[in-house]
């Protein structure tokens, strides 16, 4: 789980001010409580793209969490593994594209922290970069960070390989 502490402080203008200790550029406003965590994540999911569109390392979370903390969408921590796979390794994403046989605009969107991409896609390209994804369900633990709680379960998902592109899979099938 990736978050981002956050910090309020009252504006001038009755607005309310939220800022990030690990990402300083990151900057939002809200008009009440209520707005603080939509505002806060779109801030945050806005800035790390920015990393990614400039090339940068993504910076991690600080380690402990003393107060509100923006958690970032399970899906939006799995493609930030991927563009940090993809940048350590040297990999650009025509080279990424070139080894799913894929089109640019599918790697776009599989990077694209919004996109609501497809986990199998997110495994593929993990898969080209030598990497796997390693999923866990914790049960009762809901978004906050640092609540004790029952010890977590790993479940192990197994999937079959996903073909390569260009390539069929012939399966028996029987009633």
């Amino acid at each position: 789980m990736w978050a981002y502490p956050l910090t309020i402080e009252p504006d001038d203008n009755g607005t309310l001010l939220v800022s990030f200790v690990d990402i300083p550029e990151a900057h939002t406003f809200a008009d009440d409580e209520d707005e603080i965590t939509a505002r806060a994540t779109d801030c945050v999911l806005t800035a790390l793209e920015g990393y990614m569109k400039d090339r940068r390392p993504i910076p991690a979370p600080s380690r402990e969490l003393t107060g509100r903390a923006v958690v970032l969408p399970s899906l939006a921590v799995a493609k930030v593994e991927l563009y940090e796979a993809m940048r350590n390794a040297g990999v650009r994403k025509a080279e990424l594209a070139r080894r799913l046989r894929w089109h640019m605009p599918q790697v776009d969107r599989l990077l694209s922290l919004r996109h609501g991409s497809r986990l199998e896609h997110l495994e593929a390209a993990l898969t080209a970069m030598d990497h796997h994804l390693e999923m866990r369900v914790v049960r009762g633990a809901g978004r906050n960070a640092g609540v004790p709680g029952p010890m977590p379960r790993r479940v192990a998902v197994r999937r079959r390989p996903v073909a390569a592109a260009g390539t069929t899979r012939k399966t028996a099938r029987t009633r």
